[in-house]
C-alpha cells in the first residue's frame, strides 16, 4: 500500500548510502526508514542546539528575576 507521507529525494555519495544501508541492514529496517530515523535524530540534535543558544543568552541576561506568582499577579484580569 502506497504512503499518503510526503517524501523526500536526496542525492548521496556512495560511502554515505552505503553506510545508511549498513546501518538498516544492522537494525533490520528498510533504508527508507533508516533515512527518516536519521533525520529526525538531526533535527533534534539541531533543536537541542538552537534551544541550548537561546539559554546560554538568557542566563547572560543579569536583569533581575521576576518570580512566577509575582508575573502572573501582575497580570490578573480584574
Amino acid at each position: 500500500m502506497p504512503s499518503i507521507l510526503p517524501r523526500i529525494s536526496a542525492i548521496v555519495e556512495p560511502p554515505i548510502f552505503k553506510a545508511v544501508e549498513r546501518l538498516a541492514k544492522r537494525d533490520g529496517v528498510s533504508l527508507s526508514q533508516k533515512a527518516r530515523d536519521l533525520l529526525l535524530e538531526a533535527l533534534e540534535l539541531f533543536e537541542d542546539e538552537v534551544l541550548e543558544a537561546r539559554v546560554i543568552t538568557r542566563m547572560r541576561n543579569k536583569a533581575p528575576s521576576i518570580a512566577s506568582k509575582d508575573f502572573w499577579r501582575k497580570r490578573k484580569i480584574k
